[in-house]
Formats: C-alpha cells, structure tokens, sequence
C-alpha cells in the first residue's frame, strides 16, 4: 500500500528545453598515446562552446564508452550545471551507433551536432543558424568552408542552377591560409594541400541576402532535428570509416548542404595546435608540458630514468643484439 502523496503531483511547472540543443560526442579510452591530449581537446571544445555561443542553448554530451578520467571529468561538469544532459554509453556504439542516439534524443527543434575535437569562435551558431533559416530545404549546415567531394553535394548545385533568384559563383574564395590550416589538421602533406588548393575552387550561393558556400560535413554541422532524424538508424559495420554515408543521404534527399563564408570552427584533431595561443585550455596544457620539463631536467630525476630507460631497453633487445 502506498503511504503519502508523491510530491511531483504539486509541482506546477516543468522545465522546457531550449531550441537549440549543442550534442558534442566524445571517445577518449585512455590518455596516452593518440588519446594523450585528447581529454584537453574536449575541454577545449567545451569551453569554446560555452565562451563563444551567445544563442540559448542546452548542452548535451554523448559520451561512446570512454575511461574513467573522461567519465568523471562530464559527470563532474553535470553535477556542476554546466551540462544539461549527459548520456554514458558503457560500450562503444560506434559513430553511427551515437548518432542512432543522438538524433532521437535531443529535445531541441535544432541541433547542432559536434565531434569534440571542434573548437568555435564568436559567432559560430548565429551564422549557421542564420542560413539554416534562410535558405530552403536544409540539410546541415557547416561552421566554416572548406572544399568537400563535388558527388556529395550535387543536389545543392542543381537546386542553385534552377531556381530563380539564387545566385552561384565560382572561384577562390576561401583564403590560403583558412584552406591551408584545416587541411593541415586531418594531418595532410603542405604540397599536396597547394596543388589541390590551386586545382580545385570554391562554390557559394547569395540567397536572400545571405551567404553560403556549397558543402558541409558530417564531424560538425547544424540541422532541424525533424530532418536530420529522417536518416536513422544508420546501421555501419565499423566504429569509422564509413561516416560519409550521412553526407551521401542527406544529398540523395535532395536537400542543401551548406557551410558559412567565415571560419567559425576549426578541427583540432588530436592536439591543441591548432587553437589559439590565448585560448585557457591550451595555456594551461602548456604550461603543465613545460613544469613537467623542467622536473624531468632536474639533475638526479634524469640520471635514474635514464637508467630505467636504458635497462628496459636491454631487455628487450639484448638478445637480438647477440644474434
């Protein structure tokens, strides 16, 4: 038998989530080796995300079955109030697996959707916000140009070349330097970067007043949550590799992809090389790499791991040496 009144029955309002909801995915199993920094990319994300965003916005994080460090540092940022929805998932569910998740969860009418290796400048929201509303038909919107495979958006072409009204141009309109800096974050040969950067050119569309370039990406984009759901479940094989399908369906669809005129996002990948000098997060990783220098100088530090080193390096060759 039940004893008293749930006291749920006398609260006369609920909370209502905002609009626009931010999901960040992350996976950091551990911290070494490719996962060394990767903790402090997602602290950097975040931090970028609550610094330069100025629309409402919910925040969520998905979190594809990382170690503990990762774990407790979100469930602390959720005790904090800095999160307003965390989702642990204790296996990794893959990419598509998340995006299952994701795209059925968020509560917003928009979402803007991030890898947690995106840092963003001032700005970044309001500008894909602004062409997620204007233009028609939208599929996603990117944070920033860059030049992406022609057969992934065909259909924007086709929409721009018929309709009145519209006007695309072609030609080089990103800068060297904002071509050359992202490019150089997927890890790319600089030559190789030049040659395609002086072989291809820039599509982008005048609608209404705003501005577009052609193109968007799967790693970070801005969408209507009633249009992107239409693509689950995506059922993928592998954990990578095959995220391009998202970008290939939203085109088949016949539906916009798009990227702003400005660089509001960058990819960090796997450092914090490639965000900017006054950012704190990078500071304060700096600053840590340079203390912990200076310890491993101190004289009697150095001699003893030297020689553990050393050692362990007999090991583990000495034998193949003697052959």
């Amino acid at each position: 038998m039940r004893e008293g009144q749930n006291p749920a029955k006398f609260v006369t309002e609920v909370a209502k989530p905002s609009r626009i909801t931010v999901a960040v995915l992350t996976y950091i199993p551990f911290l070494s080796g490719y996962f060394a920094q990767s903790l402090d990319v997602l602290k950097a994300c975040l931090e970028s995300i609550w610094t330069n965003t100025r629309l409402p916005f919910d925040l969520m994080v998905f979190d594809n079955g990382s170690g503990p460090e990762a774990v407790g540092y979100l469930n602390d940022l959720l005790d904090e109030g800095k999160l307003q929805y965390l989702i642990l998932s204790k296996k990794n569910l893959g990419k598509g697996g998340a995006w299952n998740v994701i795209f059925e969860a968020v509560p917003g009418e928009i979402l803007a959707y991030t890898d947690s290796d995106a840092y963003f400048h001032p700005g970044w929201l309001e500008a894909s916000v602004e062409i997620l509303e204007t233009f028609p038909n939208v599929g996603m919107v990117t944070s920033r140009p860059f030049r992406t495979r022609p057969e992934l958006f065909s259909n924007t072409i086709a929409w721009a070349e018929k309709m009145p009204g519209a006007v695309m141009e072609r030609g080089q309109f990103i800068p060297w330097q904002t071509f050359r800096e992202f490019d150089m974050s997927l890890g790319q040969d600089e030559e190789a970067i030049r040659s395609r950067y002086d072989s291809t050119e820039d599509v982008r569309i005048r609608w209404k007043g705003a501005i577009a370039h052609v193109g968007a990406s799967h790693w970070q984009f801005v969408a209507l949550k009633s249009v992107i759901r239409q693509f689950t479940p995506f059922d993928m094989d592998r954990p990578m590799g095959q995220v391009r399908e998202l970008d290939h369906q939203v085109n088949e669809a016949g539906l916009l992809r798009l990227m702003t005129s400005e660089p509001f996002s960058m990819n960090m990948s796997n450092t914090l090389q490639s965000i900017p000098e006054s950012d704190i997060a990078r500071s304060t990783y700096l600053h840590s790499q340079a203390r912990d220098r200076k310890i491993l100088e101190v004289p009697f530090i150095k001699w003893f791991l030297l020689l553990i080193y050393n050692r362990i390096f007999r090991w583990y060759y000495s034998k193949k040496e003697i052959k």
